[in-house]
């Protein structure tokens, strides 16, 4: 994985996270999927770029993941995807905003039905 995904990776958790404020939880498992792929300087780009403008966030963010993940090939972007999915289920819910946002990025990268059905396992 070069930086570029690095940065798009940890944008995508980030910003999927940061979706009602970012609490200590979803802190810790962005700490420690940066620790994982050793991209602190990643994650610490993503979330300059999420506070840069919250509202606007998710739209500039989902540009730069469709340029950079969106090409990807299929199985990388559905594992991306459940990735995201996974932290938000640890953390004991996930929000309609944020099952939202991950549904319309499958959407963008054509793995909706694949993601649902890793979902519904």
């Amino acid at each position: 994985m070069d930086n570029k995904e690095k940065k798009a990776f940890m944008l995508l958790k980030s910003v999927i996270l940061h979706y009602h404020g970012l609490d200590e939880d979803e802190e810790r498992m962005l700490n420690e999927s940066a620790d994982k792929l050793e991209a602190h300087v990643e994650l610490q780009w993503a979330n300059n770029f999420i506070a840069q403008d919250l509202e606007s966030a998710f739209d500039r963010s989902r540009d730069f993941l469709n340029e950079v993940i969106g090409r990807l090939e299929k199985n990388q972007r559905l594992s991306y995807l459940n990735s995201v999915w996974q932290d938000n289920n640890r953390k004991g819910y996930i929000t309609e905003m944020e099952a939202t946002a991950m549904l319309n990025l499958a959407k963008d990268w054509k793995v909706h039905e694949e993601l649902m059905e890793l979902v519904k396992e």
